[in-house]
Formats: C-alpha cells, sequence, structure tokens
C-alpha cells in the first residue's frame, strides 16, 4: 500500500509540472502569436498576397490552442484519477495506524453581551451574514401565477432582480407553486442565460463572431481569464469583481476585436490593451 500511495504521489507530481510547463509556454507564446497575426493582418490590408499566410497562421494558433486544451483535460482526468488512488491508498495507511480519539470536552455556551457573568468572556463570534430577503420572491408568485406554466416567467423575474438564481429562491418558489425542484433544475440548465451562481460586480462581453474570433478573440479571452485569475469551469473572479461571458456577436464587426464592459465597448484590442480596460473599472471602483 506504501508503494501504491508513492506511485501515486509521484504521478501526481509529474502531472502537475506538465501542466505548469503547459501553461507557461501558452503564457509565452500567446502575445508572440497575437503580434504575428496582427502584422500579417496589417500587410493583407496592403497587399492581398499575404492572405494565405494570414489564413495559414490563424489555423496553426487554433489548432495549438486545441490541441492543448485536449492535452490539458486527458492530463487533467489523469490527475483525478491519480489523486484518486493517493487518497484512497492513505486512507488505508492511515486507518492501520489510527489512534483512538481523546473524548470531547464540553465546549462552554457563548455569554450574551448584556449578562452577568463571572470569568472571561468568550471571543466574539464573527457576524453570520443575513438571509436573503425572499420577499419579491413572493410578490412575484402572488402576481405572475403558482402553475407549472409561470416557471419561465418566474425565473426570468428572480434573474432580473438577483442577477442570478439564488437556491432560496428556488426553494420558496417550490413552496409556494405547482413547480417541482426538477422542473426548475430542468428550466433553468435548458436556458443558457439563466445562472446558478452569483454575477461580478461588472459584466464582460467578449465577441467571438466570426470578424472577431479572425482577429484574435480566443486570445483576448484567454489573457482576461489569465488576468482576473478565473478558474477553470467558472466565468466569475472569485472577488466577484468581473463576470466574463463569450457571446456569439456584438454587431460591431468594424471594431473586431471587440468587448462591452457593463455599457462601455471597447474595440481594436489586443490582449494587453483588453487588460487596460479593466484596469480603469478596478481604478474607478478604488475613488
Amino acid at each position: 500500500m506504501k508503494l501504491l500511495a508513492r506511485t501515486a504521489a509521484a504521478t501526481i507530481a509529474a502531472l502537475v509540472a506538465i501542466l505548469l510547463v503547459d501553461y507557461a509556454v501558452a503564457t509565452w507564446r500567446a502575445p508572440r502569436d497575437d503580434k504575428l497575426i496582427k502584422d500579417l493582418q496589417r500587410q493583407t490590408k496592403g497587399e492581398a498576397a499575404f492572405a494565405s499566410q494570414l489564413a495559414a497562421e490563424q489555423q496553426r494558433v487554433t489548432a495549438a490552442r486545441l490541441a492543448r486544451k485536449s492535452r490539458d483535460k486527458v492530463v487533467s482526468w489523469a490527475l483525478i484519477a491519480a489523486a484518486a488512488v493517493f487518497i484512497a491508498s492513505s486512507k488505508r495507511l492511515v486507518g492501520r495506524t489510527t489512534v483512538p480519539a481523546a473524548p470531547l470536552r464540553e465546549v462552554p455556551r457563548p455569554v450574551a453581551s448584556g449578562s452577568n457573568h463571572n470569568g472571561a468572556g468568550l471571543a466574539s463570534q464573527p457576524p453570520i451574514p443575513p438571509p436573503l430577503d425572499l420577499t419579491f420572491v413572493d410578490e412575484s408568485v402572488a402576481r405572475l401565477g403558482r402553475g407549472r406554466e409561470s416557471a419561465i416567467l418566474l425565473l426570468q423575474a428572480i434573474q432580473t432582480h438577483y442577477r442570478y438564481l439564488p437556491d432560496e429562491a428556488l426553494r420558496r418558489v417550490c413552496e409556494l407553486t405547482e413547480i417541482t425542484p426538477a422542473e426548475i433544475s430542468g428550466t433553468s440548465s435548458f436556458y443558457a442565460r439563466f445562472r446558478r451562481s452569483p454575477v461580478g460586480e461588472h459584466v464582460v462581453r467578449v465577441c467571438h463572431g466570426t470578424a472577431c474570433h479572425v482577429s484574435g478573440a480566443r486570445q483576448i479571452t484567454d489573457e482576461l481569464r489569465r488576468y482576473l485569475a478565473i478558474p477553470d469551469g467558472a466565468d466569475t473572479d472569485p472577488q466577484r469583481r468581473f463576470t466574463l461571458d463569450e457571446v456569439a456577436c456584438l454587431g460591431c464587426c468594424s471594431l473586431a476585436p471587440v468587448l462591452i464592459v457593463n455599457s462601455h465597448t471597447a474595440g481594436k484590442l489586443t490582449p494587453a490593451t483588453a487588460c487596460d480596460v479593466l484596469k480603469h473599472f478596478e481604478s474607478t471602483e478604488r475613488v
């Protein structure tokens, strides 16, 4: 069992190293690929002979990105499997040498701030966040109806009010209406516009239409995710300042590549200037 745990640990270390090296190489190549494509785009505008070279470079960058994503996906699954083996084998090893735990001591109850008590008082506990105000949900159900046909209308109203679909609000809907939790889950997951997690203070929409895609929208999105430290599989940074969305088209093809932050539009972007746009909103937050 020790050998299995050590082998799994070594495998985990090797897979993490592969991911780190892959990330470092991608970070190093992204600005260079972006500059090369931008240069070819300028040359193509002046001389059509560069169009084939531009298309080839764009295909190379896209193929490299897809290959990296596929490779990282395989490595990630292998990492999960190795971690599972390591945890299972470690539990077996720990189970063989487990020492009986000492009996728990009774913890004294907190003393109310206004009561008299001899001896030292307990440290004050951190405040508990207030519960979600569900008054709007009650009003929406009374206004829109309690039947199953009102499910989408209720979800739209809740998302507009809270900016996402809180679990407490959805449970309240099921309590007040004929709509079941399964119907709520199916409807909210089927339509892409519904969110089940809190949205950031600023919503960044990066256009991935045809004009923006060939102008480097993918590199811009990847750089923004790195800049905001957005975890894989998420669209919002840990501080919930920015939510990053990829949209099909913003109707600003002449400004490609383009993004919109709230109602502010920025075009003719590079990965570096796209980050500068977000820095402007960060600076206004500190003012």
